[in-house]
């Protein structure tokens, strides 16, 4: 008997559907802060829900993006960014459970990419390391990239070296390539999350961050 009451492609669809959430969720509280309207909030949290995914499809030509091809993971970034808008007041009070619907979004996406990426080898096309590891990073970051520049914020990525974000990602797409073929897919995909939830909890800890090179002054 499977140790998961849901077939593989249920459970990823499931783990996707997770994802699309917590991201949608985080990009609206975004636009809460920032006082964007209704509207406002709702690009953003969408953005950053699909858009990662997005630039990812439109990478490796599987095109159009899912998010359009099935129109339940915009229903779903929709709902949750409508919930952001609805409760943003009475989330914004617990900052740990939004950044952890961060991580959780940015972990499942980054493993989901890597996993895209890699059964691009059923065409025909096959991706090293750096492609899969690229791909997935991307899928992750994509749209937090997107939502922070519609926000006029520096994208993370390029700058909160105390707090891995990227790099997390790319750790655990890579992490997905070399499980792959090893362990099935859904088991990949979550071991790949869970090595990005584990560099960001050390990186917030503070044990492990990227080095800043500082440039003399005058």
């Amino acid at each position: 008997m499977p140790w998961f009451p849901l077939d593989l492609n249920a459970s990823l669809r499931v783990i996707d559907i997770v994802g699309t959430l917590a991201f949608s969720m985080s990009g609206a509280l975004l636009g809460v802060r920032k006082r964007f309207d209704l509207f406002g909030v709702l690009v953003l949290g969408c953005v950053t829900a699909v858009g990662g995914g997005a630039i990812r499809d439109t990478l490796t030509g599987n095109t159009p993006p899912l998010f359009l091809r099935d129109e339940t993971y915009l229903w779903v970034a929709i709902l949750g960014s409508l919930a952001a808008f609805a409760f943003g007041i009475r989330l914004a009070r617990f900052e740990r459970a939004i950044s952890l619907f961060d991580t959780l979004g940015l972990g499942l996406f980054a493993a989901a990419g890597a996993l895209g990426a890699l059964r691009l080898r059923e065409v025909g096309i096959t991706l090293g390391p750096l492609g899969v590891t690229f791909a997935g990073m991307l899928s992750g970051v994509g749209g937090g990239i997107v939502r922070d520049l519609l926000a006029h914020e520096v994208p993370e990525v390029l700058y909160r070296r105390d707090q891995l974000y990227a790099t997390a990602a790319a750790g655990g797409a890579l992490a997905v390539y070399l499980l792959h073929g090893h362990v099935p897919d859904l088991e990949a995909q979550l071991m790949g999350a869970g090595v990005v939830v584990l560099l960001r909890w050390l990186s917030r800890r503070g044990w492990v961050q990227l080095p800043v090179r500082r440039l003399p002054e005058g």
